[in-house]
């Protein structure tokens, strides 16, 4: 039988995962009472499994499991980009400074020592769900804006170079001009960025790395570095379609009013746009009408000017 999905509208999703009765119990109950939807498991295929099943908003992981440990279930889970957004509080009687340095180290944000105190929990929760929410949350407006983001982990080892996190619209296009799996730097990229970071001190301004398949370009600019080795790249693509789209969402136009648009900021006349869009001189003139209405200008230079201000930063403009 399927197990049905938790409630999301209703309140946040907990994942518990301990092989210990009396632990599971004594935070069910606590939480329960405090208004979460509560999920458990005993063990980490199943802790796995629940995780990717129900995307909780956070786990509590027992550190010392038989089996699967809590170290391994935690670094599976943010090898998973379905999964690695989950913030992890592991639950440990081992306060030894390798052993929460272990838990760190696997993905965890936080840890509480046992015998477990269920206030102390639910306060730590709520800070880490918070904080978690407000990075997705940010990660999804960047999609929304066109803006594919994320950050990459350099290693004095280029091919162990990997993405510590990406925005969906990120992981889309890596899959799609790399057939990248989750989390895999392609070498190109990799080097770039290497190249990049040796010359970050130096005063230059950062040379962008573009990678065309076929009437499609994906360009990689490097934003900033977030911390000793993390550095935080954001990927656009190039095309007229993506382009169009960027001037359609910044001024609510019309599909037809955003392609009318376009093609007056690349210095088309109205005979030009019609024999492209397969309309009249005529009905261009009365689409750009429009365009200058909701807008707020009155010249054509006026509004090629204002869009390509504008998409600048979603669709570069390239000469055609």
């Amino acid at each position: 039988m399927t197990e049905r999905l938790p409630d999301r509208a209703a309140s946040d999703v907990v994942l518990i995962v301990d092989d210990v009765p009396d632990n599971l119990s004594l935070l069910h109950d606590a939480l329960d009472e405090a208004g979460y939807v509560v999920l458990v498991a005993v063990d980490g295929e199943s802790a796995l499994q629940r995780a990717a099943q129900a995307d909780p908003d956070i786990v509590l992981l027992d550190a010392a499991m038989p089996g699967m440990d809590g170290f391994e279930v935690a670094r599976r889970l943010k090898a998973d980009a379905d999964t690695a957004h989950i913030p992890i509080i592991f639950m440990t009687g081992l306060t030894e400074t390798e052993h929460v340095m272990a838990a760190f180290r696997a993905g965890g944000v936080d840890y509480v020592t046992k015998p477990i105190r269920p206030q102390e929990v639910l306060a730590r929760m709520v800070v880490h769900m918070q904080s978690a929410r407000e990075k997705r949350q940010a990660r999804n407006a960047l999609d929304a804006f066109g803006h594919a983001t994320m950050a990459i982990h350099v290693t004095p080892r280029l091919a162990d170079s990997k993405a510590v996190w990406q925005t969906p619209l990120a992981r889309e296009l890596m899959q799609r001009y790399f057939e990248a799996a989750p989390g895999q730097i392609p070498q190109e990229l990799a080097q770039w960025l290497h190249e990049q970071s040796l010359t970050a001190g130096e005063g230059r301004e950062p040379k962008p790395l573009a990678v065309t398949r076929g009437e499609r370009q994906l360009v990689f600019s490097l934003q900033q570095r977030t911390s000793d080795d993390d550095w935080l790249i954001v990927m656009r693509e190039v095309s007229d379609a993506a382009a169009v789209d960027a001037v359609l969402q910044a001024f609510k136009l019309t599909l037809r009013e955003a392609e009318v648009l376009y093609w007056v900021a690349k210095g088309k006349t109205n005979r030009d746009i019609g024999d492209i869009l397969g309309s009249s001189p005529a009905t261009v003139k009365k689409h750009l009408e429009h365009v200058f209405e909701k807008l707020g200008v009155e010249t054509r230079n006026a509004a090629a000017s204002l869009a390509i201000q504008k998409v600048r930063a979603l669709a570069p403009w390239h000469g055609g």
